[in-house]
């Protein structure tokens, strides 16, 4: 990379990516015009950005990369780093000139010294190809402090590994992460296309939740399921779910991500490792299948996956009582302590007839 930082316009000189990930797989393309980029960026937080330029200028150390490309018919320079404040930039050459997208655009500059050279001398640094920065931008947004989020990630991570042609442990090396995390973020990428040939499962609502869909592959359950082979090299998990398995892919995507018609079974991502012990029982399994509209909670007492929570509400049922014994007897004449106690006795009563209590030799 050239680090001789040069100066140019925010209109003549700079463009803003229309390859950029950051914008959606659907929405990024050579031909995405910069005025429908800078309209799907308005609500990427660039106000503050704004502030921070009409009060302190722009400063050479966080200067733009960019990359010379052909696009739109010619040679440009496209912002390959530094979309956010260069598109801040223009959203406040349009409020200056008096076209300000919103009344808080125009409160940004109301009675405020723009700086003199603020839109025609912005400082930026040319790099040879994509391919030279992008070591830099998987530390800085894929682990760093500026993270993208998780489909961004695993499509950026899916491009090193299908376009250059990297290993996992290259990748690990490049973007400063673990292989496991790697290979868990490409394989979770695969399966995404993979659900996008599929016309019975609601994509969009499964990449606004990509970061579940990656949670669930942890799971043996979902793994034994789908029969995705967690270990997979790149080659082998281009396609993660055999073509034997592509009905049970749907199943899955409805009951974690649910369509226009049905909700998915639950909506805290908390319960995913619930989904994979569930799945890894054949009862609960033929239950969720053959239930239009199945309960969740029915579902894990089939499969026996709730008894860690009973497990947790009886101990801690009994840590409060052993707590309260200290001092029950400075309440002895209370009638609320009283009917708690007679609870107390008749629930217990209700637990020994249900669980016989354990006798000393099972005990032992």
């Amino acid at each position: 990379m050239n680090t001789e930082i040069q100066y140019g316009s925010i209109v003549d000189d700079l463009n803003l990516d229309p390859l950029n990930p950051r914008l959606g797989r659907e929405n990024t393309g050579n031909n995405v015009s910069q005025e429908k980029v800078l309209s799907m960026m308005q609500d990427w937080t660039l106000e503050e950005l704004a502030v921070s330029f009409v009060e302190n200028g722009f400063w050479p150390q966080e200067a733009l990369i960019i990359v010379k490309e052909k696009l739109y018919g010619s040679i440009i320079n496209v912002v390959v780093e530094g979309n956010r404040r260069l598109a801040a930039l223009r959203l406040l050459a349009l409020a200056v000139s008096g076209k300000a997208i919103s009344r808080k655009w125009e409160e940004i500059i109301a009675n405020k010294k723009i700086p003199r050279t603020l839109f025609t001398k912005v400082p930026y640094l040319i790099a040879s190809s994509r391919d030279e920065v992008d070591a830099f931008l998987g530390f800085r947004h894929v682990t760093g402090i500026k993270e993208w989020r998780p489909a961004e990630k695993a499509e950026f991570i899916a491009k090193l590994i299908e376009k250059r042609k990297l290993s996992y442990d290259e990748v690990r090396k490049q973007i400063g992460s673990k292989t496991p995390t790697v290979r868990q973020h490409y394989i979770s990428y695969r399966l995404l296309i993979q659900m996008e040939d599929r016309e019975d499962i609601a994509l969009e609502k499964v990449e606004k939740k990509f970061s579940v869909l990656y949670l669930s592959l942890r799971t043996e359950g979902v793994q034994k399921y789908l029969q995705i082979d967690i270990q997979a090299d790149p080659t082998k998990a281009k396609k993660p779910v055999p073509p034997s398995r592509l009905k049970a892919l749907t199943h899955f995507a409805q009951w974690l991500f649910g369509d226009d018609k049905t909700p998915p079974l639950f909506t805290d991502s908390r319960y995913v490792d619930k989904l994979g012990k569930a799945l890894e029982s054949e009862k609960a399994v033929e239950y969720l299948e053959r239930t239009p509209s199945p309960n969740f909670d029915f579902a894990l007492r089939v499969a026996g996956a709730d008894e860690p929570e009973l497990v947790d509400l009886l101990e801690s049922a009994a840590d409060n009582i052993e707590l309260s014994l200290g001092r029950l007897h400075q309440h002895a004449n209370s009638k609320k302590i009283k009917s708690a106690v007679d609870r107390v006795i008749l629930d217990a009563d209700q637990l020994r007839k249900v669980i016989p209590v354990s006798s000393g030799k099972e005990n032992a």
